[in-house]
């Protein structure tokens, strides 16, 4: 039986994690944390969870979470830093969702988030925890950097072509749209129904946190230097994340030798699912996969690379299971391979 703990419970990505973790007979969630609805029971804030999971939110405690195995730290980027180094100081492993130790470095963090890193000194502990790119590295270390959803959208349809060399590092453009949920549990006047509904818009162009993330960790995969154009959309619909890549070709290639390519680097990869359609947000919600669709430009000849995933899951709580499951050496689907009836 593994024991663990989940900091954030409260929030959107914390309470995936407890419906995920709440299904399994080799887990036991011991402490669930929060703490504005500390003394709260998570049903009472969350209906589907009656009968499931009727424990009492404990204020955060980072010394009681240790006492996990493992602990699920799903707190804002900034808050992370302040407890993941006590987290590790007493032996637990750590899954962080969010986004203080996703970077190379304390400078490059300090100039993408506008404040200093509190913990520099765990930056090169912190494994990325794409598993389709560190699966061997995370089962050797304590510390995942759960990545982030637009990142792992936008690096899974990258990856294989930047690694093969057949496209222009130079050259890409990424638009990605997102569901509300990804911006978290707030009450921000932007995100409200009324200011969401039938409407999509670009936000953050070209000063995004995450276009650093996706540009370094492809880099550090590849070995080449990119340069990208990221622009994030907010669109009307609860949970998905739709990206659309595009980069010219480094010689002549047809949508079937692309299609070839993606389909030998993603093979024996569970969640990852190369289409010979084009991809869509529903058949991808409430479930840890990520879809792909690739196709030249017969106009531009550029490739154009459609990517889907639920955010909540293989964007955030699904990859933070996968990555447990690898780090303890457990079957990397278990919990993961279901949809809701």
């Amino acid at each position: 039986m593994t024991t663990v703990s989940v900091l954030g419970a409260s929030g959107y990505s914390g309470v995936e994690l407890v419906r995920i973790l709440s299904r399994r007979s080799d887990v036991e969630i011991v402490t669930a944390m929060a703490s504005r609805q500390a003394g709260q029971r998570l049903d009472a804030l969350y209906p589907d969870l009656a009968g499931r999971f009727d424990r009492v939110l404990e204020p955060t405690d980072p010394a009681r979470a240790a006492d996990a195995e493992v602990v699920f730290v799903a707190l804002p980027s900034g808050e992370s830093m302040q407890i993941v180094p006590e987290l590790r100081t007493r032996g637990a492993r750590v899954i962080d969702l969010g986004g203080d130790f996703r970077l190379r470095t304390a400078g490059l963090y300090e100039r993408v988030y506008g404040r200093p890193h509190k913990a520099p000194e765990l930056l090169a502990e912190a494994v990325y925890g794409l598993p389709e790119l560190n699966r061997v590295r995370i089962t050797q270390c304590s510390l995942v950097a759960n990545p982030g959803c637009y990142p792992t959208s936008a690096i899974l349809s990258l990856l294989p072509a930047l690694r093969a060399r057949v496209i222009d590092p130079g050259s890409i453009a990424i638009a990605s749209m997102s569901g509300v949920s990804g911006a978290g549990r707030s009450s921000a006047v932007e995100l409200s129904f009324g200011e969401v509904n039938e409407n999509i818009r670009a936000y953050r162009i070209g000063a995004h946190q995450h276009q650093p993330e996706i540009s370094t960790i492809l880099e550090d995969a590849t070995g080449v230097a990119t340069t990208l154009s990221f622009i994030p959309h907010l669109m009307p619909i609860t949970r998905g994340i739709y990206t659309t890549a595009t980069a010219d070709c480094t010689k002549e290639m047809s949508t079937a030798e692309v299609l070839r390519l993606y389909r030998e680097a993603y093979a024996g990869e569970p969640f990852v699912r190369v289409k010979d359609s084009v991809p869509e947000i529903r058949s991808v919600r409430y479930t840890n996969f990520c879809d792909i669709g690739v196709l030249i430009d017969p106009q531009s000849g550029r490739l154009i690379i459609l990517s889907t995933i639920d955010n909540m899951l293989k964007g955030a709580a699904g990859q933070a299971v996968q990555n447990m499951n690898i780090m303890l050496g457990l079957n990397e689907e278990e919990s993961l391979a279901w949809t809701p009836g």
